[in-house]
């Protein structure tokens, strides 16, 4: 084929694409909304599901999404969104999850009579590909993910955008607005920590403060109490494994049990734990286990949830930072546990070398530039303590609620608290 040949057809086949429909006048032409949504994403697998509370139609959406979206060539996975509709005008929530999608009703959809887009993140869920190509799994490819999307979908949606998450989908809310601070009008991260390194020694700090004196002892005994009884407690665990199916390959049981003791005091203030209720020293060894199991969850450790949370580790250890154990309540009664850090839930054989600047970056711009992002935490929150706190020439709202734990919502707060964020959400709105 000659040179000119070649370039003759390529010229055709240029005016043809852009002598034809936009992408616009297309979606215009399309009544049903599920027609609009096959237009803008061509690749995608969409199913009906049933409404939620107060939507008229919704839909999941399985996208191809490139693993890496400056070389789409090297692949892509199945990413799963579930878009609930009212309007095309209303304003749209987009949820930005930090683990796997759930399809319920966020709470900021129902405070905004919004449409909402869950989005599960990238390597989790449905969303894992197997096996996980960990070099992808980065928080940058994921906001990416997140980018493309809106933008694609204010095709389809005029009215303003709103983006909110909880805990580490909160962390990924605040990522996304220093990434793409003109993508959402709105910010709404729910408990969501900026932490500053593998072991921020900040939620210590809080553990050891939080609360009064008589509580704090009171868990530092309950702790001692599950080691002092260690032989009978793993009998407990053992017996509750059999019962619900759990399997201890991968972190065997007493390995188990020592872990569930040193995070009982980070889970006991972070969902709300009540001193009262804590079983005294004396209790039975069913006693002790069946409240480290109720605050922190013996199936935490089981072979199905190590797997499942491998990926958040690996987020943790590379980029956004995590906590580290406090060995001092237990250091003398600790057998098989060695080091105070996460990493060993992360996974095997990977690189974990750790940015201490990503997360510094972001928290830089939300504290000293982050207009319109409307914080919620919980006092008691042990991840409360790597809270940012944004500047007093900021246009922000950070609402801590008094006695408040890690389940903290805008519907927890009491009615004046409740007030002055509806009204502060509405003039950010108006604006």
């Amino acid at each position: 084929m000659t040179k000119y040949i070649r370039y003759s057809i390529l010229f055709l086949v240029w005016a043809f694409v852009s002598c034809g429909p936009s992408l616009k006048t297309q979606l215009e032409t399309k009544t049903a909304l599920k027609e609009k949504l096959q237009l803008l994403f061509p690749d995608a697998t969409i199913t009906s599901l049933d409404n939620l509370d107060g939507f008229s139609e919704s839909y999941q959406l399985v996208l191809n999404q490139p693993l890496d979206h400056d070389h789409p060539e090297k692949g892509s996975f199945n990413h799963y969104v579930y878009l609930s509709h009212k309007d095309y005008n209303k304003p749209m929530v987009i949820e930005t999850e930090g683990y796997n999608a759930r399809y319920v009703k966020n709470e900021v959809s129902e405070l905004l009579d919004a449409n909402q887009a869950i989005v599960e993140y990238r390597f989790y869920g449905k969303s894992k590909p197997n096996p996980v190509p960990w070099q992808y799994l980065t928080n940058d490819q994921a906001i990416e993910d997140y980018h493309s999307l809106v933008t694609k979908l204010k095709l389809l949606y005029h009215g303003d955008w709103i983006s909110t998450g909880i805990s580490k989908g909160g962390e990924t809310t605040l990522i996304y607005k220093y990434k793409y601070p003109k993508d959402v009008k709105i910010a709404m991260p729910y408990v969501a920590p900026l932490i500053n390194t593998q072991e921020d020694p900040r939620t210590t700090d809080h553990i050891n403060s939080i609360g009064d004196a008589d509580c704090r002892e009171k868990v530092r005994k309950f702790q001692r109490a599950l080691l002092v009884n260690r032989e009978a407690v793993i009998k407990e665990i053992e017996t509750h494994a059999t019962e619900k199916k759990m399997t201890f390959k991968e972190v065997p049981v007493e390995e188990a049990l020592e872990y569930a003791a040193l995070e009982f005091s980070f889970s006991f203030w972070q969902w709300g734990g009540k001193c009262e209720e804590i079983p005294a020293e004396s209790a039975s060894p069913k006693e002790l286990f069946d409240y480290v199991n109720r605050i922190v969850g013996i199936s935490f450790y089981n072979d199905a949830t190590f797997e499942a949370l491998l990926p958040s580790y690996y987020q943790h250890m590379k980029e956004l930072g995590y906590y580290g154990f406090d060995f001092e309540p237990v250091k003398d009664l600790l057998k098989v546990v060695k080091s105070t850090s996460n990493k060993r839930f992360a996974p095997k054989n990977v690189d974990l070398s750790y940015d201490p600047d990503y997360i510094k970056n972001v928290r830089d711009y939300v504290e000293n530039k982050g207009d319109k992002i409307l914080y919620v935490y919980g006092e008691y929150d042990t991840w409360g303590a790597c809270a940012p706190t944004p500047k007093p020439d900021v246009d922000a709202l950070k609402m801590v609620l008094k006695g408040g734990h890690h389940g903290t919502r805008v519907r927890h707060f009491p009615e004046k608290d409740q007030k002055r964020i509806k009204e502060t959400l509405a003039r950010w709105l108006a604006e």
